[in-house]
């Protein structure tokens, strides 16, 4: 199995981070840090501010944009904004499904058309009081938001696993989903939609809030979620319970309820995370998983479909293998 990216925490990122004076402290020149950066070993995020190419390499997209927004406020001077967008999505520990931010996001009301400079792209917009809040020392735009500017912003793939990623933290009580919360939160945001009604975006936050579900675990799902409902299925249910051998119960990530089929999205490292958390080899984790796969669909006679990344770029690659297994939509 290849490489799997890792993420790190905000302590992490702002450890990874290395000024100049701390370069030149540890013995380096100033000629040394500038040859480790043509020689790639060292990273420039900001004019005094470097991080080790290899740790770089190794990171998730959302890391990187940590360590990028560690390195600005570092060099950051009084007024220059609150973190927002994805700079602030990366505080909150929301996903960034396909996406790699190319500057550190500053709300900043009073900023100037053209007042960005390199590494910091500026947003002039209103920002009430009660939006701002404060992470590690990190002035940032509130969990709601973030989630707002998020969702009317980046693809509508990448809303909805936004929008699912943060209700779920708003419902889920165990394994148990609080309905009343749901509907809740997502009240609370379409509150900030109808605010904001003919603004950029708006129609498509409205869209992708009306169609998040807490009960997705991964941004994976999330977006499968979004493509079979793009294919045509709408009684998708998430989560399902399935009763198996020895009173366990096992959970499928999707019932395509339409076509009495399920639905799996394997994520990368998903098998190396499974085996790390259970002390088991990766070979025993598939074997297990094959096993409980068979015995689902022994128990249930229903279609089973797994799909990785590639599956879900669009509606119509899902289509097609979901054919593979003999699930199609249904005619209408």
């Amino acid at each position: 199995m290849g490489r799997v990216p890792r993420h790190l925490s905000l302590d992490e990122a702002m450890a990874a981070v290395r000024s100049r004076e701390q370069l030149r402290a540890s013995g380096m020149t100033a000629r040394a840090i500038g040859d480790a950066v043509v020689r790639g070993e060292l990273r420039r995020l900001q004019r005094n501010r470097y991080v080790g190419v290899k740790l770089w390499n190794d990171l998730w997209p959302e890391s990187r944009h940590l360590i990028e927004l560690c390195a600005a406020v570092a060099e950051m001077r009084d007024g220059d904004g609150v973190a927002s967008h994805e700079s602030a999505g990366v505080l909150a520990e929301l996903p960034l499904y396909r996406h790699t931010p190319s500057a550190v996001h500053l709300l900043k009301p009073e900023a100037r058309r053209g007042s960005s400079r390199v590494g910091l792209q500026h947003h002039a917009d209103l920002l009430p009081a009660g939006d701002i809040t404060v992470v590690n020392g990190i002035r940032c735009t509130t969990l709601d938001r973030t989630v707002f500017d998020l969702v009317r912003t980046l693809s509508m793939e990448a809303a909805v696993a936004v929008a699912d990623a943060a209700l779920r933290r708003e419902v889920m009580r165990g394994s148990a989903y609080d309905e009343r919360a749901a509907q809740a939160w997502r009240e609370r945001m379409l509150q900030r939609c109808e605010a904001a009604r003919g603004g950029r975006g708006v129609r498509q936050a409205e869209a992708a809030i009306r169609f998040a579900d807490g009960r997705s675990e991964s941004p994976g799902e999330a977006v499968s979620r979004l493509q079979l409902s793009r294919l045509g299925f709408r009684e998708l249910r998430l989560q399902v319970p399935v009763s198996g051998p020895d009173g366990r119960t096992y959970r499928v990530d999707i019932g395509i309820e339409d076509v009495r089929s399920f639905y799996e999205f394997d994520g990368m490292g998903k098998y190396d995370e499974l085996a790390l958390a259970s002390g088991k080899t990766v070979k025993q984790v598939v074997l297990d998983e094959k096993r409980r796969e068979d015995w689902i669909r022994g128990a249930t006679q229903r279609r089973f479909a797994r799909a990785e990344a590639p599956h879900i770029l669009t509606a119509e690659a899902l289509g097609r293998r979901l054919a593979v297994f003999g699930i199609t939509p249904p005619r209408r």
